[in-house]
């Protein structure tokens, strides 16, 4: 996602707001609103990977604690000619994995333990490479930035329902404007949101696959990510919807076929633009990562912080 795209969506994103701001309190509610909006993008920009991170209780791991892991991605962050990003561990049982971060500079990588515990490796470097992927086209921010935003623009949404619906019209969008409010502004946000992250999934699918140089390892990966989804939930995920588009798999539910509401791709159309470029590369495909760990998933070191499972 190029600077100048994730700078027009900020800025439709902020236009929502203010528009909310607008219908509750007239011009000084959008003036409000604008504040708002300026002060929590500057908020996420220094804040993002902290936030998320945080919101879902990622540990963060090094090579003493997690060493087979870190060492896949230092390898895969090299093919990907990007910076070391920090590495976490979720103690979630559902398998995802997510990426965050202002800039390759201050990116993190995050993967639960439910991932480490149903992929092989070879599955899990084509994750990886995935989110490395996002890393080098500068998506992480936008991930967390157009969540903040839209998650703001639902709860300000809500604000104008008890706080708008007692004005009368010339001042307020009264109760029926108050309803429409509550329903079309989150739609909106929401819509912002699915539409970019269908693109974005894609991209990074297509640029995973060359990084970590077999297509078909994140096919397999996608297909089994899928199904456990649709089986483990997320609560957390649950908790904050609004970032759900920031997984590899949506955490809520299944898609089914590609719509205006998904905020994921269909997996059966993602693993079959998979299928054809693995057939598209065929012997010109790079060797995969001459790193790549052989034994079993070393065991987080005691103290450590990091989530542990069957897969240590």
């Amino acid at each position: 996602m190029s600077y100048f795209k994730t700078a027009m969506l900020l800025a439709g994103m902020t236009a929502l707001f203010m528009g909310v701001g607008y219908l509750i309190g007239g011009a000084s509610g959008a003036t409000i609103a604008l504040v708002v909006a300026a002060a929590m993008n500057l908020f996420t920009y220094w804040n993002s990977d902290r936030m998320v991170l945080s919101m879902y209780g990622a540990h963060e791991v090094d090579v003493r604690s997690a060493p087979d892991l870190v060492r896949l991605v230092a390898e895969l962050a090299g093919r990907a000619q990007l910076p070391m990003p920090r590495v976490f561990i979720m103690d979630n049982p559902q398998p995802n994995a997510f990426a965050t971060g202002r800039n390759p500079e201050n990116a993190a990588v995050a993967v639960t333990t439910g991932l480490m515990q149903s992929l092989s490796r070879e599955e899990l470097a084509g994750v990886i490479a995935h989110e490395l992927a996002h890393v080098k086209n500068h998506d992480t921010l936008l991930m967390t930035v157009t969540a903040t935003i839209a998650g703001a623009v639902s709860m300000l949404a809500q604000f104008g329902m008890f706080f708008g619906g007692n004005r009368d019209n010339n001042n307020g969008p009264g109760l029926i404007g108050s309803l429409a409010l509550m329903i079309l502004a989150p739609l909106g946000a929401a819509l912002v949101q699915m539409a970019i992250s269908r693109t974005r999934e894609y991209a990074a699918d297509e640029m995973g696959a060359r990084i970590c140089g077999q297509p078909r390892w994140l096919a397999s990966a996608l297909a089994k990510i899928d199904n456990a989804a649709h089986q483990v939930p997320n609560y957390e995920a649950e908790r904050t919807p609004a970032t759900a588009h920031m997984f590899i798999i949506n955490p809520l539910s299944g898609q089914g076929m590609d719509n205006l509401f998904a905020t994921h791709p269909s997996t059966e159309n993602r693993i079959a633009a998979l299928q054809q470029l693995a057939g598209e590369l065929g012997p010109r495909a790079p060797s995969p990562p001459a790193g790549m760990p052989r034994g079993p998933w070393s065991r987080p070191a005691r103290g450590s912080g990091a989530a542990r499972g069957p897969w240590g």
